[in-house]
């Protein structure tokens, strides 16, 4: 096991005005699992391949545990990567692409046996072990590929992007094996993926990447409960956060609601957070499961029309469109199945404690220090 740290890392290349990693500081601690997540073109793969030895760094050092590694070949780093493409050899059967690399190490014959059958063990392989790898399906060549990796005993393992050629039953019971396999073992892994569910259920944290740039390392519910801008906001959490502007409304120090009409009052500790606004303008968001709806009636009046419902079992999404705001939808999760149907007019409201507070112009979470 090592930890793994980027210190003021950047990524450029040759020939292009592209900055594909822009001064990056990170730390994946001892044993555990780091997600890099975001969209394309956000920078996680070229970090990634930087770990790896297959970018050259542009500026900046990567360090496993003390030792520096930027100028070491992928050779030297004693690594294993997982592919999304798996990178078997399609002659060979099971166990022999397992055993691969450590026959080019030039093991003995007895402990190459120990351990691939270990492997093969671990992995519910054995029974398949000498089947060519082409008539397997795609998860268990992904196994495969997870066994041959394994058994290096490398300091850390690079997933790039491991279930993405898989389908829905298989996705789930290779992100369990692989987070089960990952923990009993303790080897420091970096997965990158730009699936939010993926990165949710496999890492202890995330680091959320976009243009380049870190925007955000947590937990995954930290990253829910308290992203650090409206990028984070809007890109954990599915359905994503409803974004409304808002304006401070005069000496109350509450915040009105352009989309909703409608006046909340703040507690002083979060007012103060109001105070340096540009021209007393803010975004203000709130997630599905907590926006309040309710048919209008005598203690309250419609101000939305449900646009559509998505019925999804145990719970109902609707989205729904306020009066005179034409282009803003605010989506609601609530218990189902539910008793609104599209056309309804009905009263939709937001609690205060529930919102997340964001700077217009740098999009930044105003409760969290920059």
């Amino acid at each position: 096991m090592t930890t793994v740290r980027f210190d003021s890392v950047w990524k450029r290349y040759d020939g292009s005005d592209l900055v594909a990693v822009q001064d990056l500081n990170l730390a994946c601690r001892e044993g555990e699992m780091l997600a890099l997540l975001g969209p394309s073109g956000c920078g996680k793969s070229s970090t990634l391949k930087m770990a790896a030895g297959l970018e050259q760094v542009s500026e900046g050092e990567i360090l496993f545990g003390d030792r520096p590694v930027s100028r070491l070949s992928p050779g030297e780093r004693n690594i294993a990567m997982v592919f999304e493409d798996y990178g078997l050899y399609p002659r060979l059967t099971v166990r022999q692409n397992i055993s691969f690399p450590l026959e080019v190490r030039h093991f003995t014959k007895d402990e190459i046996k120990k351990r691939v059958d270990g492997a093969l063990e671990l992995l519910g392989l054995k029974d398949m072990a000498d089947a060519g790898v082409q008539g397997l399906s795609g998860g268990a060549q992904q196994r495969v590929a997870i066994g041959r990796a394994l058994v290096r005993d490398p300091e850390l393992i690079l997933f790039d992007e491991p279930l993405s050629h898989l389908d829905g039953d298989q996705k789930v019971m290779l992100r369990t094996e692989i987070k089960h396999l990952q923990k009993t073992r303790g080897i420091t892994s970096i997965l990158v993926t730009h699936d939010q569910t993926e990165a949710t259920a496999m890492a202890d944290r995330i680091a959320v990447m976009r243009h380049g740039v870190l925007q955000q390392v947590d937990t995954p519910d930290v990253l829910y409960r308290r992203p650090a801008n409206v990028f984070v906001a809007n890109f954990i959490g599915e359905p994503p956060m409803n974004l409304l502007t808002a304006q401070v409304a005069g000496s109350t120090g509450g915040i009105h609601i352009d989309a909703l009409g409608e006046t909340l009052a703040l507690g002083d500790a979060r007012k103060r957070h109001l105070t340096n606004l540009r021209h007393g303008r803010l975004i203000v968001g709130a997630r599905p499961e907590h926006v309040a709806i309710m048919a209008p009636g005598a203690v309250s009046q419609a101000n939305a029309i449900v646009a559509y419902r998505e019925p999804r079992g145990d719970t109902d999404s609707l989205v729904v469109t306020p009066f005179g705001s034409s282009g803003i939808d605010i989506r609601i999760e609530m218990p189902g199945p539910g008793s609104f149907r599209s056309g309804d007019k009905v009263a939709i409201s937001l609690a205060p404690e529930n919102l997340h507070l964001f700077d217009t112009e740098t999009e930044r979470n105003l409760e969290i220090e920059p």
